[in-house]
């Protein structure tokens, strides 16, 4: 071998080993590739502090995901049975599928949501989830779940309650409706459509309040006094509580306002602060007791200040009813009252007499 060809393998022999030793001292070091430089670069550009009028909005985000972490442990999935009693008319065989007469009593099953107010079980939830059932399953958002039993419902405000056989259940803490302002962030948690989608958020604002719904309720003495969200609200979330950003309940969801039978912007809850009286006389005695002053505030129209010949139409007034008792039943006087701005009262009073019988 010439001298010539032995220098040229030793330069390439030096040539090998420093590229071998480049690679090790940069994998010792870790040092970045192209690509992993220009990733990193990337990264670098996204971890960059949030634009100050951002930080409002993700302060806001973190604390609805806090409240549905706190609160939805509370909230349960109820399942209703009602089985329709069979028919007593007797027609000859195979006629009864030609007349509708079932043979069989058929199930009617129904779903809605309901929170749990006490570590031993009792649960508060719409009066027509539970309405006439013949069984009542509620699910924990841990899958356990129970039969429960009806401890009194209330047609009047659509409240009931009813009770699970366990304790140590995490609960949720009751808030304030009235100090509750239009505009305030809400978050609705239930389980609207069925079980597909079980223990479901939603989040929205208070977008009124002291709405008054005919038709939602039956009887006379209906209470009307709901908050109005926008908040989605759809069939299955009845029951459900609504809930302000500390995580208090405010309400419990409770209709919706729809063309279609589903979500449209405008849902409803009944105040908590009604709620709660409701629930402790249900709690007590099964019932609800109330007093009947016959009294209602209406508004007062040109037509209403002509009639009893009051100074002027007010804002609002008292229509009142009074009955008094004597030797021949009752007698009765109705007539508006109102107050104006001076403060003086001014009333326009049609007396009615009307005999009624004892009762």
């Amino acid at each position: 071998m010439s001298v010539k060809t032995r220098d040229w393998l030793k330069f390439g022999t030096l040539v090998a080993l420093a590229f071998a030793l480049g690679l090790a001292f940069a994998s010792a070091f870790r040092l970045p590739t192209r690509g992993e430089a220009a990733v990193r670069s990337v990264l670098q550009d996204t971890s960059r502090p949030l634009l100050p009028q951002a930080k409002a909005a993700v302060d806001l985000g973190d604390a609805f995901a806090s409240v549905a972490e706190h609160v939805k442990p509370a909230v349960v999935f109820i399942k209703s049975e009602r089985r329709e009693r069979v028919s007593t008319r007797r027609l000859p065989p195979g006629f009864d599928d030609f007349f509708g007469n079932p043979r069989r009593p058929q199930i009617e099953q129904g779903s809605g949501s309901g929170f749990i107010v006490s570590q031993d079980g009792y649960i508060l939830t719409n009066n027509h989830v539970v309405q006439g059932a013949d069984r009542v399953t509620v699910r924990l958002y841990d899958n356990r779940e129970f039969a429960a039993k009806t401890i009194g419902t209330d047609p009047n405000t659509d409240i009931a309650v009813i009770k699970i056989q366990t304790t140590g259940l995490p609960t949720v803490r009751l808030g304030d409706a009235d100090s509750t302002k239009i505009g305030n962030w809400v978050l609705a948690i239930g389980n609207p459509l069925g079980e597909a989608f079980t223990f479901t958020v939603t989040a929205g604002i208070v977008s009124a309040k002291g709405r008054g719904l005919q038709g939602l309720n039956s009887g006379g003495l209906a209470i009307q006094d709901f908050i109005q969200t926008d908040a989605a609200i759809n069939p299955g979330n009845s029951g459900g509580p609504l809930v302000n950003v500390r995580g208090e309940v405010i309400g419990i969801n409770s209709a919706i306002a729809s063309g279609t039978g589903y979500y449209d912007g405008y849902g409803f809850a009944i105040p908590i602060n009604i709620a709660k009286t409701v629930m402790t006389q249900l709690i007590a005695t099964g019932h609800v007791e109330r007093s009947v002053i016959g009294v209602s505030v209406l508004p007062v129209r040109q037509e209403d200040a002509e009639d009893v010949k009051l100074s002027r139409p007010a804002a609002a007034a008292c229509w009142i009813q009074e009955a008094r008792r004597d030797r021949s039943g009752y007698r009765g006087a109705e007539g508006w009252r109102s107050e104006d701005d001076s403060g003086q009262a001014d009333r326009g009073t049609r007396q009615r007499s009307r005999n009624r019988r004892r009762r």
